[in-house]
């Protein structure tokens, strides 16, 4: 099984060429195990009704779905231009005005969101993903700034803009947001992307607001702003608050710098890793497929690359939101993974540092993932009330199959982006992970190795009543 297994989890954006029940049940077929609804585009509607959709194809198919909702955050956009174009050159005065009015095709534009509090004289703007460079000027009123344009170009209607070295001061949630995390909190959601953090304080603030809620779904930190980069010990603070970071490579790029997006990938991986929290790797990992068939070796070869560092998840954006493809780039997608998981090692990492004390549960997952390599073992099996025990597991990226199973579905949601996990709702009882590993052994999900009768399963498992995870068998299946 551990050939046709694939560890490393697909997350696909649903959108127009995906909006469809059937759509997203074979795009779930051809190996997608997470679903992002994007908060910045379509409505609430069409988000219950995607949810519905993703709910009944995981069910029909048996396997366990996770739905992120990814929220707009501060993604600060452009107005409506007249004629969708306005030509800048080079040394122009631009005024961003936060009001709403018709664009005469002027050089006073409208913005979504209003600057004049944010930002400081001589600071970089960015407008259209980079393509514009301009800086602060002037701060013209209460609601405008006057910016000089630094490259000849142009602009259409509701491009981002990017300020990179602007403090927004723990102010990343908009209105919007909040509007959308209080109706999210009554969906089905598993986890909640927050954009543009800049330190673990956001985090912890959106934690805040999704528990007034009544909402259990965790927090996924997306790593796109210079400052939260700014530092090791900003990142490893963010990454521990948070239950996952996305690497957003998209406007990381332009805000700090394209060349800083590799390093920084590693980093967060390896973070990841240490912390046992959840990693997805984003941005353009085979944009070529939205409008071609077959994927350029650039992007195979970037696929490939978060597969060896370790990553949990690799994410689909345009591909599967509004490519020509969304179904055939999955499968390739997962044809690049399992193959790259067949022929190269993931490298093992120390998670915890000399000197310190581990956790017991940490403890007790890292040995397990070393006991069941070193036994030759066909699966570690992980029972989990709260995933704890599987994602630990995961974080020692064993080279072989985690089975999870759980009594809660949500659980068992968020698990199907964890790396190597499977999950699987049962009942509790005290021995329901053999119980479950001798259930898909008859069923054929689990096989022996060849001219073997029985099944080696390491099963990991703990007293919720004393100190979690704390107990290793190894069982015959």
């Amino acid at each position: 099984m551990s050939k046709l297994f694939k560890r490393t989890k697909i997350l696909a954006t649903i959108g127009p060429a995906t909006n469809t029940a059937e759509k997203i049940e074979e795009v779930i077929m051809a190996g997608v195990n997470g679903c992002r609804l994007n908060c910045s585009h379509g409505s609430n509607e069409e988000r219950d009704q995607q949810i519905k959709w993703i709910r009944e194809a995981a069910e029909k198919k048996g396997r366990s779905v996770a739905i992120l909702q990814d929220l707009q955050g501060p993604k600060i956009r452009l107005g409506i231009l007249k004629d969708n174009h306005l030509d800048l050159k080079k040394d122009d005065e631009v005024v961003l005005e936060a009001k709403e009015f018709e664009h005469d095709g002027g050089l006073t534009v409208p913005v979504q969101y209003n600057l004049s509090s944010k930002v400081k004289i001589g600071e970089p703007l960015f407008m259209f993903d980079g393509k514009i460079k301009t800086e602060v000027i002037e701060i013209v009123s209460e609601t405008a700034i006057k910016v000089r344009i630094l490259n000849d170009g142009f602009i259409m209607s509701r491009k981002g803009l990017n300020l990179p070295d602007t403090d927004f001061g723990g102010d990343i949630l908009t209105e919007k947001d909040l509007a959308d995390i209080e109706y999210g909190a009554g969906c089905d959601y598993d986890y909640v992307s927050l954009s543009f953090v800049q330190s673990a304080r956001d985090i912890e603030k959106l934690k805040q607001i999704l528990l007034s809620h009544g909402s259990s779904a965790k927090v996924i930190a997306k790593i796109e702003t210079k400052k939260a980069i700014e530092s090791k010990e900003n990142l490893e603070e963010i990454v521990k608050a948070a239950d996952g970071i996305m690497v957003a490579r998209g406007d990381m790029a332009v805000e700090a710098g394209a060349e800083v997006v590799p390093i920084i990938q590693r980093k967060l991986i390896a973070l990841c890793r240490a912390h046992a929290k959840l990693c997805i790797v984003a941005t353009q990992m085979l944009s070529s497929m939205v409008e071609n068939p077959e994927p350029t070796r650039a992007e195979v070869s970037d696929v490939a690359t978060a597969v060896v560092q370790g990553a949990d998840v690799v994410m689909l954006s345009d591909e599967t939101a509004n490519g020509k493809y969304p179904v055939e780039t999955v499968e390739e997608m997962k044809k690049v993974i399992l193959y790259t998981q067949n022929h190269s090692r993931i490298a093992p990492i120390t998670k915890t540092p000399v000197g310190e004390k581990s956790e017991v549960y940490d403890a007790i997952s890292n040995a397990a993932c070393r006991l069941a390599e070193h036994i030759e073992a066909d699966v570690i099996v992980c029972q989990t009330a709260s995933g704890v025990t599987a994602t630990t597991t995961a974080a020692g990226r064993p080279n072989l199959p985690i089975v999870s199973v759980t009594s809660n579905r949500k659980v068992a949601n968020q698990l199907a982006l964890c790396y190597a996990n499977s999950a699987f709702v049962r009942p509790y009882s005290e021995d329901f992970g053999f119980d479950l590993a001798r259930e898909l052994k008859e069923s054929g999900y689990l096989k022996t190795k060849e001219g073997e009768k029985d099944l080696l399963a390491v099963i990991v498992s703990g007293d919720k009543e004393k100190v979690g995870t704390d107990t290793i068998k190894v069982r015959l299946v």
